[in-house]
């Protein structure tokens, strides 16, 4: 190793740095689509509210629980040191793993794809129909092309050091945050219709399923088990849109006072996206009747709202909004990734390589190799399943990390807590109880995301013991 190579990270995040990492690595683009799917679900206004909501209040009690684990190992690589804590080594290398294979590669591999067909709104030649190489198994479109260049972008960016990328997420994540506010703001004056808000809220708790067959609204009503995995199936949606707050812990060895900052980033930041999120979708039904919110053109319910709201230009400041947005989130996700797998490095559960910093201090080569699997990711072009297979992963691993919390109590319970888990054991409780809830139903509603979901975390068992043999004897 290079003399002069810095040996540990720069705390050089602020508070307002870090809370501006967790909304804007969770503001991508499900906010502008998901609702689509979710009127599908379960139909009603007051039941598509909910499902935000509930989503919302999920997300800031986890928020909340990762406050009392990250003041106690306020240590880079966050969740991974918490499972490794609170379990053992196995366990926090299975989360690792499942990050690097499709959680954090998959999510960023959407997020660019996301915004390359939004770019494709602005210049037609970027899109997904321009195929630019057919090799009869692999076609690759303009889109995938568009998609690699902004990971590579933003990666390059990274390597260069924490300040560049702060600035990126500082700037990107206030103008997402402003256009959001500007666009609820505007759907209320501008776009909202008393009577298309009456009619959506007639029969705002009447559970149905809706599809649409052979150009006929089919409607079914839903109780029982049906409806349990419809709310499921919303879920997934809302909570894909609320996820990626964690991304924060990683970093912790750049944030200063992380022992504090940490857990007020993850309060602030998830409650401002959850005001943000519920209010989009008032405004949604405010301006949109039910039918236009559930069979939005490739659901994009953003577009169809803004259409109503700014006429013909509607389509295209959502697409510049989308822009922003995917941009900014996907160098949260790009800068915070790469920090997991330096503390595996450091383990020895990782290339040798990735934990090595950069005279930038940042772990380089962990990016590189972040950055060249998720743009692999791009080219299979299955990045909506990937994002299915991720949600039961993401599930899992949150319920396991809130458990530690017990576990240290009892395990440890000389270390210093700055932060205490709000309602402990109350709400930690709810938010095990809820979640295992939805992994299951999940499981029994949409086992073909779910099955190779479960498999891509159980391929990290052999991975892990063929590390361990690799490792010299001590």
């Amino acid at each position: 190793m290079d003399i002069n190579q810095p040996k540990s990270f720069k705390p050089s995040l602020g508070l307002l740095d870090a809370t501006m990492i967790v909304a804007g690595s969770m503001i991508g683009s499900g906010i502008f689509i998901v609702t689509a799917e979710i009127a599908r679900s379960v139909g009603g206004a007051g039941w598509i509210t909910a499902m935000w909501v509930l989503a919302g209040i999920v997300t800031l009690i986890a928020a909340l629980s990762y406050g009392e684990l990250s003041g106690m190992f306020p240590k880079a690589g966050g969740q991974y040191v918490y499972l490794r804590e609170a379990y053992n080594p196995f366990i926090a290398f299975l989360f690792g793993w499942t990050q690097f294979g499709v959680i954090q590669t998959g999510t960023i591999a959407a997020v660019a794809v996301a915004f390359a067909k939004f770019t494709a709104y602005l210049i037609p030649a970027f899109s997904e129909k321009n195929i630019l190489l057919d090799a009869g198994i692999v076609q690759i479109s303009a889109a995938q092309i568009v998609a690699i260049i902004s990971i590579v972008l933003l990666t390059l960016i990274n390597t260069r050091g924490v300040q560049h990328g702060k600035v990126i997420q500082t700037v990107f994540t206030l103008a997402k945050l402003l256009s959001l506010f500007g666009l609820i703001i505007f759907g209320f004056l501008l776009g909202a219709k008393q009577e298309i808000w009456h009619a959506n809220w007639q029969h705002a708790w009447d559970a149905s399923a809706v599809n649409m067959v052979n150009g006929e609204v089919i409607t079914s009503a839903l109780a029982g088990l049906a409806l349990f995995g419809a709310i499921a199936v919303s879920m997934k949606g809302s909570l894909f849109s609320s996820d990626a707050w964690n991304n924060v812990t990683f970093i912790a060895g750049e944030i200063k006072n992380p022992a504090k900052n940490i857990g007020r980033s993850l309060f602030l930041g998830t409650l401002i996206v959850t005001i943000i999120y519920v209010s989009c979708n008032l405004m949604y039904l405010a301006v949109l009747p039910l039918h236009d919110i559930a069979f939005a053109a490739n659901d994009r319910v953003g577009v169809a709202a803004a259409a109503k709201i700014f006429g013909a230009s509607g389509a295209y400041i959502i697409a510049v909004m989308i822009m922003i947005s995917t941009f900014g989130c996907n160098n949260g996700l790009i800068l915070s990734g790469a920090r997991i797998y330096y503390t595996m490095a450091e383990d020895k559960l990782f290339f040798k390589k990735a934990g090595e910093l950069n005279k930038n201090s940042v772990p380089a080569y962990g990016l590189w190799i972040q950055c060249a699997w998720a743009s692999m990711l791009c080219l299979t072009g299955r990045y909506n399943d990937l994002l299915a297979l991720v949600i039961f992963g993401v599930l899992i691993f949150y319920v396991l990390t809130i458990l530690g919390i017990f576990i240290l109590r009892k395990k440890r319970p000389e270390i210093e807590r700055p932060y205490k888990a709000f309602g402990y054991p109350v709400l930690p409780m709810i938010y095990i109880i809820v979640a295992l809830s939805l992994a299951t139903l999940l499981l029994i509603f949409e086992s073909n995301y779910t099955l190779p979901g479960l498999g891509i975390i159980l391929l990290g068992i052999p991975l892990y013991y063929i590390a361990m043999a690799r490792q010299p004897k001590a």
